[in-house]
């Protein structure tokens, strides 16, 4: 197995928030509010938190599939938040989307306060992650849902040549590296058992669920 390479914590440059945000997410972004939806039961209604939302993204298409929800869009990268408001200005769900710029290690909001708590690829931006899993077990809503999912680390460089070559092939150069820098940044599957063992929940409920993501679907105690 790999041993776990650290990223920078905050993609905060002008080049790598276009370059993400230009990447094709498409196909990940609607996989991840299908699952979401699907775990939720179908529908998600009122307030949904976002941990390191990105370019917001998946905020978007979350409403477009979803009426009733709003979303609380946050991440500690000011360039990213800025392409962010521009997507989400252009999609006219700008009352609907709020972005904040905050760091998910030190959420500002009071505990139990949002129904579903949601991340898709926070976790290996994070050196010592337990801390911002702990942050969104707070912030949930007893009974809410939590649904996390992120890249896996792959087993050895011969994997990560592959994985970035089938998701990434068509991307340009500096895409490319950044894919295959946070794949060697991501964690194992076990390795985030571990850390929501720790917070009480049950190991099994994170799981492979693609050959390069892990997700963790769990109900906070009521």
């Amino acid at each position: 197995m790999l041993s776990r390479v650290l990223e920078p914590e905050v993609m905060d440059s002008a080049e790598e928030a276009q370059d993400y945000n230009a990447m094709d997410h498409a196909e990940v972004n609607r996989r991840f509010v299908a699952d979401l939806l699907e775990a939720a039961g179908g529908e998600l209604r009122g307030d949904v938190l976002d941990l390191g939302t990105g370019t917001a993204l998946i905020p978007i298409e979350l409403c477009g599939a979803c009426e009733d929800c709003r979303v609380v869009a946050v991440d500690l990268a000011a360039h990213m938040l800025y392409v962010a408001r521009v997507n989400v200005e252009l999609t006219g769900l700008s009352d609907r989307i709020r972005l904040d710029r905050i760091d998910a290690k030190g959420l500002p909001y009071e505990d139990g306060c949002f129904p579903v708590v949601i991340s898709n690829s926070i976790v290996h931006h994070i050196p010592e992650p337990r801390t911002a899993l702990a942050e969104a077990v707070r912030v949930a809503a007893p009974g809410g849902l939590l649904f996390l999912r992120d890249l896996m680390r792959p087993a050895d460089d011969g994997e990560v040549a592959r994985l970035v070559a089938q998701y990434a092939g068509g991307e340009n150069d500096h895409a490319r590296q950044m894919f295959a820098d946070s794949l060697r940044a991501a964690l194992t599957v076990n390795e985030v058992r571990g850390l929501v063992s720790a917070l009480g929940f049950s190991p099994q409920s994170v799981e492979a669920t693609s050959d390069r993501h892990w997700t963790w679907c769990a109900r906070k105690a009521t």
